[in-house]
């Protein structure tokens, strides 16, 4: 059956979460229900990756979150993070002012570095995703996507620490354009993987087609090099496109092993955790969630909208952590090998609002973002944070 869209420190342990499918895992009624969190295996190359994490150790099935402290507090609409290296702060991006500030780890003083020029914020579109250049040691680059006023895009700045605050930042170049735009699903996550190539999560603007066309950037995992250029081994020639079949990619993971996970809007019935096979097809507009279709991937994991309306992935130590808007929770997924080892627990929930960002802090640490001042939450004195978390 294919699933159709229908349009202080405190040390929280919560037992897993398992909500149960209304079908049965079976064809033909009998079988045991399937666990809405398992994405079970297609003949696009789930079952296949299955096997091979078959063969791995499996991380504990329950943990827990120790929350250490709040890093900064009273920021405003932040989506993106990056963290300098060495412990020398933190970048995070303002959406809606088009900002991108440093905050001192150590005492949260935030310094707005400036404003990324050519930024037209309406709805879920501004500016988004950042990351650091590979070379940012020598080149000192930032990259950002964001929503202009034609599309969504991609660009890197010289940050050049040594200017006064706010003018700080160079005058964008831009590597890559022509992501469509819209007031909602931008998608707008970026990162550099393991192999130095530009990762980027897109959405398909609300123009449900755009993800099963190919020749379209909407709905897409797009890879490229530093430059903005289709990265070298893309599986579509010529193409920047890495996978299709996505309503709105907001979260980016590697794990140890280099393999890739991202997180997805679902609709009105599933949001899901995938594992990302390169050139795979990941069913929308004609799936939402698990599928019996086999020429879509399923999800490893998948929730109700209500308990998820997934934001950025982190791995940790054999285990996605997950940040939840609507569901306000930390979802922790552990993996073996590219599937879901158990069902997933939720941790911190409505304890901080909506959850934007979540980043690995080295070791057993995570940065987390929340999003309460993005137009859908309800912000309180003091939103939005960085939190700094221990995980298990």
């Amino acid at each position: 059956m294919i699933v159709r869209r229908r349009g202080g420190a405190a040390v929280l342990t919560v037992a897993g979460v398992l909500v149960v499918a209304g079908c049965s895992s079976g064809g033909g009624g009998g079988g045991l229900p399937t666990p809405s969190w398992a994405g079970g295996s297609s003949a696009s190359g789930s079952g296949a990756s299955a096997s091979a994490g078959a063969s791995e150790s499996a991380a504990p099935a329950k943990g827990t979150v120790t929350v250490l402290r709040t890093v900064a507090e009273g920021l405003k609409s932040p989506w993106g993070l990056a963290a300098l290296p060495g412990g020398a702060g933190l970048l995070v991006s303002d959406r809606d002012d088009g900002t991108i500030s440093k905050v001192d780890e150590k005492t949260g003083k935030i310094t707005e570095l400036g404003v990324v020029s050519g930024v037209s914020a309406a709805g879920e579109g501004g500016l988004l995703g950042i990351a650091l250049s590979p070379d940012f040691a020598s080149d000192h680059m930032i990259y950002a996507y964001f929503t202009s006023a034609s599309d969504n895009r991609i660009v890197r700045m010289l940050w050049d620490e040594g200017k006064p605050a706010k003018e700080q930042l160079g005058a964008p170049d831009t590597i890559f354009k022509g992501i469509p735009k819209g007031f909602i699903h931008n998608g707008g996550r970026i990162a550099f993987g393991p192999d130095g190539m530009l990762y980027a999560g897109t959405g398909e603007s609300g123009q449900r087609g755009l993800a099963q066309d190919r020749d379209s950037l909407g709905g897409k995992i797009l890879r490229l090099t530093p430059e903005g250029d289709p990265a070298p081994g893309n599986p579509f020639p010529n193409s920047p496109v890495y996978t299709y079949g996505h309503r709105n990619v907001q979260g980016l993971a590697w794990d140890d092993k280099g393999r890739l996970f991202a997180s997805e809007f679902g609709q009105d019935t599933w949001d899901e955790l995938n594992a990302i096979k390169p050139g795979g097809d990941y069913g929308w507009p004609d799936a939402e969630g698990r599928s019996s279709d086999p020429k879509y991937v399923n999800p490893i994991a998948q929730w109700h909208t209500d308990d998820a309306s997934p934001s950025g992935i982190a791995y940790v130590d054999g285990v996605i952590w997950m940040a939840g808007l609507k569901g306000q929770r930390l979802w922790r997924v552990p993996l073996v090998g590219t599937t879901a080892g158990a069902a997933p627990q939720a941790f911190l929930t409505g304890r901080y609002g909506r959850l934007r960002t979540v980043v690995a802090a080295g070791g057993d640490k995570l940065w987390l973002v929340t999003s309460n001042t993005d137009g859908r939450g309800r912000p309180k004195a003091g939103d939005d944070r960085i939190l700094e978390l221990r995980v298990r």
